[in-house]
Order: structure tokens, then sequence, then C-alpha cells
């Protein structure tokens, strides 16, 4: 591939990664430890995931239990979960923090594939920005010494890459909105 598209497919790729990581924090009915990775427990003054704090673990599919490795940080735990958008209370029994996650309704389901959609379309502007990036770079190449069936062909190969990223884009909202709507 030529390195001035390279560029670009790899700012396509990171933008595809992105709505990867953030789909990953959206709970579908069973119990995902990664619906806690945006969340940051003060330990010794600086902000660390709880993943690093202690052991995070799925006993059972609708349950998520956080074992600390201080039990010092069960209550900054608890109430880092409390303050997050994830919308479930946790339960603390003095040495373990319980999450447990209610059966979605079918409303929850559906705002949740409408909330998968706007992150997919927010993607694909991602993805469409790097393009327009991309030509304005390419058409100002036309003033050195590439010529323009050169730039053509630079613009035509960044709309393939484009129309990848875009498909891609689609199957992970399609594969994302299925598991939300499987009771």
């Amino acid at each position: 591939m030529d390195a001035r598209l390279q560029v670009y497919d790899d700012k396509m790729k990171k933008a595809y990664e992105y709505l990867e990581a953030d789909y990953a924090t959206i709970r579908a009915g069973r119990a995902n430890p990664h619906v806690l990775d945006k969340l940051r427990v003060d330990y010794y003054g600086t902000p660390t995931p709880i993943q690093q704090v202690g052991n995070v673990t799925v006993p059972e599919a609708r349950i998520i239990q956080i074992a600390p490795w201080e039990k010092s940080l069960l209550r900054d735990i608890e109430k880092a979960i409390l303050t997050s958008d994830i919308g479930i209370n946790p339960s603390n029994d003095g040495s373990v923090i319980r999450l447990v996650f209610p059966e979605l309704t079918e409303e929850r389901r559906k705002d949740l594939v409408k909330e998968v959609k706007k992150k997919a379309e927010e993607g694909k502007v991602a993805i469409r920005n790097i393009r327009r990036d991309g030509n304005d770079a390419f058409k100002k190449l036309a003033k050195t010494d590439v010529s323009e069936d050169e730039i053509k062909q630079l613009e035509e190969k960044l709309q393939k890459l484009t129309d990848k990223y875009i498909k891609d884009v689609d199957a992970l909202m399609e594969s994302k909105s299925k598991e939300i709507m499987t009771v």
C-alpha cells in the first residue's frame, strides 16, 4: 500500500477499534467485565482502573464479582460504580462487591440498539472525516510534482478504504444489535 494511503488506513482502523472497544462496554443482558473498563478508583491519589486494584470475575451469567486486593478500597469501588452510568447498584458484603445484572426489558434492549446505531453513525462520520482530510491532502499534492491521474488514483483507493471500513462498522453494528436483542 502507498505510504500516503497507509496513514489514513491506520487512522480509519483506530476509529473502528475505538468503536469496537466502546461496544464492549455496552451490556447485553449477561455480565461482561468490560462494563467496568471506563471506571477509575482513587488508589493512593492516582485514578486506577478497577481491574488493576482487584480481581474481577463472572461467577454466574448475570453477576460480576469484584474482590479488591485491599479491603480499604471496597468503599471507593462502590462509590465509583454508583456514580457511573452502569445503572446497577453494587452489593457490598465486607469482602467483595457483587453487581447483579437484571434481565433487560424489551424497551431497554431497543434503547441500547438505538445507542449502538448512534455510536456506529459517529464512527462512520469519523471515518468520512479521515477520508475528507486525505482528499484535501491529495489535492495539495497537485502543487508538487504529482500528476492529476496519480491524485485521482489515490482518491479512488482512499474511497475504497472508506467503503471497506464503513462496511465493517455496519457489520459490527448489526452483530452488536443482534446480541442485544437476543433474549
